[in-house]
């Protein structure tokens, strides 16, 4: 069974939703799809005041349209307030403890070392060769996680964040990949218990505001939703980023020749094209809409990546202008679930990206079609082959 509007299962919605995005927002903005068993709005307007009204739309089913198992009330993400205040206090007092400034040079010498690899194949994988080496080498220096084991977490991270286009929904090596990841986390919390360390886990695993404390199980799933997040969401959207830099190489020629613009060039491609697609909430009471009712228990679909090619938010917004400047893009969410580590994956972006133009400043698609992850959440390519210098 698929849906000829728009069905999350398609691989057309996973390499392009665009030309969909803007067929709901024109023409169904708040859709039901037999199909998916859900509603799916499209316009800015609507999916921001979803966004920020959790007493309407709630997260405590879980965020993920097709959720992983044991997740929910226990992840920032799968919780609304006060539950939800409580759990961001304590992730972000932990967070508090690294100083975002001092990430800067291990970003560039992570990022120094994989481009160093890279060049030396001549064509490389974007993805495989660096941001995914940058993305989970710094993330694991944080949360002090064995960097033998970066490898094979990072391929459960993407089995974990996939879905079975047959199945539709997550078939049981995608379930059992998240599980070891948690597992794995479960392991080195134990180990946090019995020697504390200078590290991002230890920091979960002991913060506490007025004798409050994360359970071991929120420790675990908090620290899981990290490495989940660092590892596959930081990594697909810096190469989504290198993507807009080779479709639109005057802008790329404008960040070369002024590193003022790459911070905006940064935030027009998390408008323009973020990996957080869509995330998930539930009804809690009858809800009129566009002449539709979504009635209580009722899934929605908030559709991040059509609400910022929104025209009513964004003027010519298929257009990737990198002096935009878009206040209020929800390429990071909105509402009590913008994500805590944006600055973070600002930073990181900037400065492994500048690493990277500075060295290959020219650079071409080694394949004339890319191939996609399937998953009703996220978009990014499975792998971006590239070539230095002009095509």
């Amino acid at each position: 069974m698929s849906d000829p509007v728009f069905d999350l299962y398609s691989t057309g919605i996973d390499a392009d939703p665009f030309p969909s995005y803007a067929a709901l927002r024109e023409h169904h903005p708040c859709y039901w799809s037999d199909a998916n068993g859900l509603w799916i709005l499209s316009r800015f307007e609507d999916v921001n005041a979803a966004a920020q009204d959790w007493r309407t739309f709630s997260s405590t089913s879980g965020n993920l349209i097709d959720e992983l198992p044991g997740r929910t009330g226990a992840t920032l993400g799968t919780t609304d307030p006060p539950r939800h205040d409580r759990l961001r206090a304590l992730a972000a007092a932990a967070f508090a403890r690294k100083n975002m400034a001092a990430l800067i040079e291990p970003t560039r010498a992570v990022a120094t070392s994989a481009l160093a690899q890279a060049r030396e194949k001549g064509t490389f994988d974007f993805i495989t060769d660096f941001s995914s080496k940058v993305t989970v080498g710094l993330l694991f220096q944080i949360m002090g996680l064995p960097e033998s084991d970066a490898a094979e977490i990072r391929r459960k991270v993407v089995l974990s964040i996939s879905t079975d286009k047959e199945k539709r929904g997550r078939n049981e090596e995608q379930i059992a990949a998240f599980r070891d990841i948690s597992q794995f986390i479960t392991d080195e919390v134990e180990k946090r218990r019995v020697a504390p360390r200078d590290d991002l886990v230890t920091a979960l695993a002991t913060s506490e505001i007025d004798g409050d404390r994360l359970s071991d199980r929120e420790v675990v799933l908090t620290s899981a939703t990290f490495v989940m997040a660092g590892v596959e969401s930081l990594s697909s959207f810096m190469s989504m980023f290198a993507l807009n830099l080779h479709n639109y190489p005057d802008a790329r020629r404008r960040v070369l020749a002024d590193w003022n613009l790459l911070p905006l060039a940064i935030e027009e491609s998390l408008r323009f094209n973020t990996s957080a697609q869509r995330f998930k909430r539930v009804a809690t009471k009858n809800v009129e809409l566009h002449g539709q009712t979504i009635k209580e228990g009722d899934r929605v679909a908030l559709a991040y990546g059509s609400a910022n090619r929104d025209w009513r938010k964004f003027r010519n917004p298929d257009v990737y202008d990198i002096e935009r400047r878009p206040q209020g893009h929800l390429g990071f969410g909105a509402g009590s679930h913008f994500c805590l580590g944006s600055n973070l994956g600002r930073l990181v972006t900037q400065e492994a990206m500048r690493v990277f133009l500075e060295a290959i400043p020219e650079y071409h698609l080694a394949v004339e079609t890319l191939t996609w992850t399937p998953s009703s959440n996220f978009r990014a390519p499975v792998a971006i082959p590239m070539g230095i210098g002009r095509a």
